[in-house]
């Protein structure tokens, strides 16, 4: 219950960190449409849901994340060759009016594939590892992967190929954008990446 309210004390203070530099201005979904028809819709679909496996689904992901991570994009902070090239053409009026456009846009459920795997997952989603210090992730991701605005994404539904890579980013240190994630996913082996990877696939 302490590592919860810690991290949604960390996810208020984000939200708080938005409001501070000027992102309350109502986003322009019309202009939002049309900016990710140009810059994104190649990669993510017309609707945000995404079928190439390595690219994620954003479609109904919280805005705020969104906002945050295209951010990290464009400075460098999260290293992505593709998405720095593609964020660097946005500006932060670009990313919030894209952000809040895919957030209206309806995620399309997935599907656990490994059917091995999925009692195992389902563990360490809902209760953690224990003797590894893993917490569970629906601490902070929700009993149905919903995630919590602004810091912790919604996973229901993504491509489990997609979760795999970022979770061997985080816990290899190629992806440097969020201590909580690098400290769990360190703990990890990949069986363990996969099995929880494949039940949030399916979680709706």
């Amino acid at each position: 219950m302490k590592l919860f309210v810690t991290y949604f004390g960390a996810a208020a203070l984000a939200t708080a960190s938005l409001v501070a530099h000027g992102q309350t201005a109502q986003p322009d979904l019309t202009k939002g449409a049309a900016t990710y028809g140009q810059v994104c819709v190649a990669c993510h679909a017309a609707d945000g849901n995404s079928s190439i496996p390595v690219n994620p689904k954003l479609a109904q992901q919280h805005p705020e994340y969104l906002v945050k991570q295209l951010q990290e994009f464009k400075s460098g902070k999260r290293e992505n060759a593709v998405m720095v090239g593609f964020a660097s053409t946005l500006s932060d009026e670009d990313m919030r009016n894209v952000a809040y456009w895919l957030a209206s846009q309806k995620a399309t459920p997935g599907a656990a594939s490994d059917k091995t795997l999925v009692t195992l997952g389902e563990r360490i989603y809902r209760g953690g590892i224990a003797d590894k210090q893993v917490a569970a992730c629906m601490g902070c991701h929700g009993p149905k992967g919903s995630g919590i605005p602004a810091q912790y994404p919604r996973l229901s539904g993504q491509h489990a190929e997609y979760t795999v890579a970022q979770m061997v980013s985080f816990r290899d240190g190629a992806r440097k954008n969020s201590l909580q994630m690098a400290q769990v996913a360190s703990k990890l082996n990949d069986r363990e990446i996969k099995a929880v990877s494949d039940y949030i696939a399916g979680l709706r």
